[in-house]
């Protein structure tokens, strides 16, 4: 579509002031943050979220009244031969959409952020760092709100880049933390050097493109795109699959996604940012921004399509089997992320964003439920010394693990009805609003690929499946620990927020309900027609009952089961080898550790004395001990007699007389 030279709307201006909010935020709690305390620090960044979604609902009106949308530019940004980049602010349905999620659910992570680690710092033991969590929690907003309001791939690539150093600071926020002092640090470090693979591919896709289309901007490219389809056919086929490579590492797909499980060494207002609202979905993002591209080359479509449905089932299968509450919404994630890049890769890029929106709605209140539950276990920790559930491997009562706790559907009466909501939102169950919108990913799935359409029928039952478990285990049966049994509500700053994304998990659906797809209409002004959304009855019905069979099955295992000491999981009787297979994560870990990071380590031993020790340091140490030989040889000229240097001179002007008489 082509963007008005003019602004026809003055709301459009305010476009900036997405990303001057959080900057101002960011620099208040810098100045003042720790000085003024953890009220001032909180509300500063509350407020800046807050201010950046109240700018992007004024836009979303705008864009009501003139959907064509409009660029809005900065300042100038690199100008130099055939590259015109400036910074330019596109306010189009696509780009208001990204920002309406990203500001708003992160504005309630925020807020419960305020509550949450009031008691983190204290339990980790580091008062001092409240101010910087928002520091970085506001830069996070400030990079994917850069990132998804970009009017060319360099400024979106900035944003890209601009998350991944965020989600580096906040996974590593207790750097100190974890096994042997070093686990957080170590996720961390994974997560950024798994992300760095994905970019480079990113970067590739970018010269390709520059050097190809002559531009980085949107519309330049986009118009550009059918020609040079027709003249280089290749071309598009390695810039998408490139980009791919990039949306495998931000989104966390196949085979990239071994980071985001890690991932979860952040607090948890963290895990919810990252994995509802902000950095997961960039890969989402960029595919449906860049859909003029994939649509003009049907194999790439193809592969993105094949990625996202693998990624869906595996990183489901490996969530059954799991006990790390945030663990299981982990792969859960990676999971759901497939069914998004298996829409979008079908064409079906409303079905996609659909999904995008309602998944941030339930993942956030999930996650941040998961937070309300492990602040409870938190507080009556010290009163389980001794793991009453008889586990030999645990000598205290782990929060996180879900079997230690049990019987929380009394003792948190809130934070149950919420989770519950979440839960079933996920699972597919109607009319709440994951049912929706994952319906429509297997509406258009049904319709293109028959096979993919039951690998991500398989992947709902799975994902009901281990939802019901994780609600079994945590909130149903008698409590399995003494922090269990002394678990109680959080304070309203921690559950208020979860009322609100429990609403939006409820409700969600009707932005894109059958008969009116509000959000179709929406969207169509920026990705076009696509695959066309068709409510088709036996599809929603199948859906349904495939979900209903997995927390069934649920039932029937975890339901009627009283823990007692020492009892393993009674999916491992049923499952036998497969369990254990999904129960270690089918060794992809170990897999990449084998392959890749011992013989790396291997090879930097190898290395260390002869090439390390022996050319890189040796190389500036042998300069210097040269400067340092030859200063010591020419020293003795400086001997303080005139004499000397004026035989120098004279020496020196023999030479030149020589120089100019023999040339």
């Amino acid at each position: 579509m082509l963007f008005s030279e003019t602004l026809i709307d003055p709301t459009f201006s305010l476009v900036s002031w997405v990303v001057w909010f959080p900057l101002g935020g960011i620099v208040i709690n810098l100045l003042f943050g720790r000085r003024l305390g953890e009220r001032f620090a909180a509300a500063a960044a509350c407020l800046a979220a807050a201010g950046s979604f109240i700018i992007s609902v004024l836009l979303a009106l705008a864009l009501a009244r003139h959907s064509e949308g409009a660029t809005i530019p900065l300042l100038e940004w690199i100008h130099t031969g055939a590259l015109q980049i400036d910074w330019t602010f596109r306010v189009d349905t696509l780009s208001v959409t990204m920002m309406l999620v990203v500001s708003g659910v992160g504005t309630l992570i925020h807020i419960y952020a305020a509550g949450y680690m009031h008691y983190s710092v204290r339990v980790d033991g580091d008062p001092g760092r409240y101010s910087r969590f928002f520091v970085y929690f506001n830069l996070f907003i400030l990079a994917m709100m850069l990132l998804v309001s970009a009017d060319n791939y360099l400024m979106l690539f900035v944003g890209w880049e601009g998350v991944g150093l965020c989600s580096y600071l906040l996974i590593g926020f207790w750097y100190e933390k974890g096994i042997d002092g070093i686990a957080n640090a170590r996720a961390a470090k994974k997560a950024f050097l798994v992300n760095r693979i994905g970019d480079f591919g990113l970067l590739i896709a970018l010269f390709l493109m520059f050097w190809n289309f002559g531009s980085l901007q949107f519309d330049p490219v986009f118009n550009r795109a059918p020609e040079i389809a027709a003249a280089v056919p290749g071309v598009l086929l390695a810039i998408t699959l490139f980009m791919l490579l990039g949306v495998a590492g931000k989104s966390a797909q196949l085979p990239l996604f071994v980071w985001l499980p890690d991932a979860m060494a952040g607090p948890t207002p963290v895990s919810a940012l990252i994995h509802a609202a902000t950095m997961v979905t960039a890969g989402v993002y960029l595919v449906a921004r860049s859909h003029v591209l994939y649509e003009l080359v049907p194999a790439a479509q193809n592969t993105v399509m094949w990625v996202g449905a693998l990624t869906a089932l595996f990183a489901a299968s490996i969530a059954i089997a799991q006990n790390d509450i945030k663990k299981i919404l982990a792969y859960s994630t990676i999971s759901q992320l497939g069914f998004m890049i298996t829409a979008v890769g079908m064409g079906a890029f409303t079905a996609g964003m659909f999904h995008l929106i309602t998944h941030a709605f339930f993942k956030a209140l999930l996650f941040l439920g998961a937070g309300s539950v492990i602040l409870g276990m938190e507080g009556a920790r010290k009163l389980d010394e001794t793991n009453s559930y008889g586990d030999p491997r645990h000598t205290h009562t782990d929060p996180q693990d879900i079997t230690l706790m049990g019987g929380l559907r009394d003792k948190m009466p809130v934070t149950y009805r919420v989770y519950l909501i979440g839960a079933l939102a996920l699972a597919g169950i109607a009319p709440l609003a994951g049912f929706f919108s994952k319906d429509e990913i297997l509406a258009a799935a049904s319709r293109t690929s028959p096979v993919v359409f039951l690998i991500l029928l398989a992947a709902a039952f799975l994902t009901a499946f281990y939802m019901g478990r994780q609600v079994w285990l945590v909130f149903f049966g008698k409590p399995r620990s003494a922090s269990a049994q002394h678990a109680r509500e959080n304070i309203p700053v921690i559950t208020i927020p979860l009322v609100l994304l429990a609403v939006l998990a409820a409700l969600g659906g009707v932005l894109n309900i059958p008969g009116s797809y509000y959000l179709e209409s929406w969207l169509e002004h920026t990705l076009g027609k696509g695959i066309e959304t068709v409510f088709n009855p036996v599809i929603a019905l199948t859906s349904l009952l495939v979900a209903l069979a997995g927390l069934f099955a649920t039932w029937l295992i975890y339901g009627r089961w009283e823990a007692k000491t020492g009892e393993i999981d009674p999916l491992a009787g049923r499952l036998g080898v497969l369990y254990t297979c999904v129960k270690n994560k089918w060794w992809v870990d170990e897999l990449y550790h084998a392959v890749f990071v011992r013989p790396f380590q291997r090879l930097a031993q190898i290395c260390a004395e002869p090439v390390d020790q022996g050319w890189i340091d040796g190389i500036p140490v042998g300069l210097s001990a040269l400067t340092k030989a030859v200063s010591f040889s020419l020293r003795g000229l400086e001997n303080g007699y005139v004499r000397t240097y004026a035989l120098f001179i004279l020496a020196g002007l023999v030479l030149i007389f020589a120089y100019l008489i023999l040339r």
